[in-house]
């Protein structure tokens, strides 16, 4: 079937049967996922992480380190963590299937960025339970200005699908488009019809055919002076082989904070990077 082995459909039998039903995405869902089991056949890409990233981007930013945000940050942290446990969940590695809640590290980047870039455009691919969506849009509604839009394609199991955006609730709807669907089917669309965005935030599919996919197409519209946070990055090439590609952008390789370890991790933890995309180069 159009490259994928029927060995692969056998062993996902739900995927197969639900072909049918909803052709173009589920067929997207199998593609990637065949595509990165392919992937894992290559030895796994190495990162050494910067154990400053912070001071550095508030320094290419133009705005003071330690950041007088941080403590807001915090607050509103334990706050989001303490409604999810409050619901039954216990947020971190795994705890969204097979998924992990956005962590400590990744979420106060997009927090920082959100508050320092004042962007009015903000896109968004992976949802889940949407806390990198919660604090998206409270950083907005704390600029008093921005729209975030999320693409999100939830996993097959019901029960999942409803906790997606279960961080968010009913808040923010003057701030929020979520759109369900593949970022392979969504996301150049949103693109073009947004035209600029200030801030691309890639938390979904983390093969490096995905990835790329996302990246290269966010890189066109994202302005001068704006960022791409791109989490899971030693999940894959992905990250690797765009800086590569365009070495001319600032990028930083971070760490992690998950609420506890993440054993199926080189370093119990996890990485995202950043990208700056900077003001003097074209993509």
């Amino acid at each position: 079937m159009l490259g994928i082995p029927l060995g692969y459909l056998l062993k996902h039998p739900v995927e197969g049967m639900e072909l049918a039903s909803d052709p173009f995405e589920v067929w997207n869902r199998v593609q990637e996922s065949y595509l990165a089991q392919r992937e894992q056949r290559r030895p796994p890409c190495e990162y050494e992480h910067d154990e400053n990233w912070e001071r550095r981007l508030h320094e290419r930013l133009g705005v003071a380190w330690p950041c007088n945000l941080t403590q807001e940050f915090w607050v509103l942290w334990h706050e989001v963590v303490s409604e999810l446990e409050a619901k039954g969940v216990r947020p971190g590695p795994q705890s969204f299937g097979s998924w992990n809640d956005g962590d400590a590290g990744f979420v106060r980047a997009v927090w920082c960025l959100t508050r320092h870039l004042r962007p009015k455009n903000v896109v968004e691919t992976g949802v889940a339970r949407g806390v990198t969506s919660r604090f998206v849009l409270e950083a907005l509604d704390r600029n008093r200005t921005g729209r975030l839009s999320s693409i999100d394609l939830p996993p097959i199991e019901r029960f999942l699908q409803s906790q997606i955006g279960m961080a968010v609730g009913g808040r923010f709807a003057d701030r929020w488009s979520y759109m369900k669907g593949s970022s392979r089917l969504l996301l150049p669309k949103l693109l073009s019809r947004l035209g600029e965005i200030d801030l691309f935030i890639h938390d979904s599919m983390h093969s490096e055919h995905n990835v790329r996919f996302e990246m290269d197409r966010a890189l066109v519209y994202v302005r001068r002076g704006g960022a791409i946070v791109v989490d899971d990055i030693d999940a894959s090439w992905g990250f690797r082989s765009f800086t590569e590609r365009f070495p001319a952008h600032p990028s930083m390789i971070c760490e992690a904070e998950p609420l506890r370890p993440d054993l199926r991790r080189f370093n119990k933890k996890g990485l995202f990077g950043i990208i700056l995309k900077e003001s003097s180069v074209r993509a």
